[in-house]
């Protein structure tokens, strides 16, 4: 007798594997999506700070990183010294231009350990106040990038290490 077909039996047995296949890639994919929306952010933050100490130097005016964040959202705006005095004026002062104000961020930004409220402040000469770590609260995501290191006199980005509490700068 000529066999001609599957047996229903071998049909399922296919698509179970394909299912369980299916399902592996899904989650492993959703992984990737958090941990690269979490780098994504974490670069745009350093690039947008790198941008105000170069205006800063090149306009010969402190500029300001404010930073906020609360248990769902961080955010971040920055702001050109409107009246040269070298301290930051809630609402007195001017957005960098080429910058919407404020940029909202998916995660939280934590700054040295705690929930952000800070104004990292750059002068005429791109030193940096105050020195000290931002970093997304990347919850089970493993990006590449997500923590930011201030310096007086530089800015480096890296990875969040959970067991120093520390971050790796590159």
């Amino acid at each position: 007798m000529k066999n001609r077909g599957f047996t229903l039996i071998e049909l399922l047995v296919v698509v179970t594997i394909i299912a369980v296949l299916a399902l592996a890639l899904g989650f492993s994919f959703q992984g990737w999506i958090g941990g690269y929306k979490i780098e994504s952010q974490t670069k745009d933050l350093y690039a947008d700070m790198m941008a105000a100490r170069i205006s800063a130097m090149q306009t010969n005016t402190s500029h300001f990183v404010v930073v906020t964040s609360d248990a769902d959202r961080g955010q971040y705006s920055v702001f050109e010294d409107a009246n040269g005095n070298g301290a930051y004026d809630a609402g007195t002062e001017n957005v960098m231009q080429k910058f919407t104000n404020p940029k909202i961020l998916d995660y939280p930004l934590l700054c040295n350990g705690a929930e952000c409220d800070d104004v990292v402040t750059f002068n005429p000469k791109g030193i940096a106040s105050p020195n000290g770590t931002i970093h997304l609260d990347k919850g089970d995501n493993n990006p590449d990038y997500d923590c930011i290191v201030v310096f007086s006199t530089r800015i480096n980005i890296g990875k969040w290490d959970d067991d120093d509490e520390e971050c790796d700068a590159k």
